[in-house]
């Protein structure tokens, strides 16, 4: 009887993903979201197995895009597989919400270095060497543009300011990758979470946002980066490039935590819940002032437990 029903959910879930995956693939309008629940279904399943019978599922789901879709698209369902089993796994773990996003991140990372590695191979495509090239046109054109204005001559010092800001962003390709695959894990887990929660009577939720806490050791990890890039003169080396990495994903994690801490606040001195998205949105907004000022909140929370002195 179980088998039997394993099989009618990995038949019905893998229709699901086949579904979504042929809307991702021809119909552009809606794929922008339709791409961020490919893993939803992979999710389900493992939840429900583990991830030994979502390997088989897997399989049948990419023989399935090879079929319906073209070979173009095998990425995807590679991509959501890995992610979604390393959720699904971990939710039929029992393992913590947070803990199971960890997982889920490591799933969908290892799925995009497959996507480099398969337009490499398969369509003789370097995305890093694409990503510099259009990096570097978009330099052209902009400084075109600033001759076409009149505006070369008043603004050639900013113009090498953000052409060496453009050269960081380059080597910066390590930080995206881990930083789309946290995105891509926080969603499907959440999206996973109410579906689980309506269609198996479970009780599946993250924490409340504002008692998210990182180890204090991200704020010593963040400065011994920092330290290091002021004894490397070849900026162009692999050491700075990974000091560069650590010091961007470090400063997201930071300005997370200072997220947090605005949500505990307003909850603390019982504000509107209103207050903390409007201030998300406006250090989005104005992000090359605001968010420096919530990353050195969020340091400030880490080092100085600036919760407990509040409640205290």
């Amino acid at each position: 009887m179980n088998k039997s029903k394993q099989l009618t959910d990995g038949a019905l879930l893998s229709s699901i993903f086949i579904v979504l995956l042929l809307i991702t693939v021809f119909v552009p309008v809606l794929s922008f979201f339709t791409m961020f629940l490919l893993a939803v279904p992979f999710v389900i399943f493992a939840a429900k197995y583990d991830w030994k019978p979502s390997l088989i599922m897997l399989f049948v789901v990419i023989v399935l895009s090879i079929l319906f879709a073209t070979i173009l698209s095998l990425p995807l369902p590679i991509l959501s597989g890995l992610g979604g089993i390393m959720i699904g796994s971990g939710i039929h773990r029992k393992k913590s919400p947070y803990e199971t996003w960890a997982r889920g991140t490591i799933g969908f990372a290892t799925g995009i270095l497959i996507i480099f590695v398969f337009a490499y191979v398969v369509l003789q495509i370097n995305i890093i060497e694409e990503f510099n090239l259009i990096v570097n046109e978009s330099l052209v054109m902009s400084k075109e543009m600033m001759m076409t204005f009149g505006m070369g001559e008043v603004s050639e010092e900013q113009f090498n300011l953000i052409e060496q800001q453009m050269n960081i962003y380059k080597q910066l390709i390590p930080v995206f990758i881990v930083f789309s695959s946290i995105l891509l894990a926080l969603i499907n887990q959440w999206v996973s979470y109410k579906i689980l929660n309506r269609i198996e009577r479970k009780q599946l939720r993250f924490p409340k946002f504002r008692n998210l806490r990182f180890p204090t050791s991200i704020i010593w990890i963040h400065l011994f980066a920092i330290i290091g890039t002021l004894f490397q003169t070849e900026t162009s080396g692999t050491f700075f490039i990974a000091l560069q990495n650590i010091i961007m994903l470090t400063g997201l994690l930071m300005i997370l935590q200072g997220f947090s801490f605005i949500f505990f606040y307003s909850h603390h001195k019982k504000l509107s819940k209103a207050i903390p998205i409007i201030a998300i949105v406006l250090a989005v907004l104005f992000a090359p002032i605001l968010l420096p000022l919530v990353r050195i909140l969020g340091i400030i929370d880490l080092g100085f437990g600036l919760r407990e002195r509040m409640v205290k």
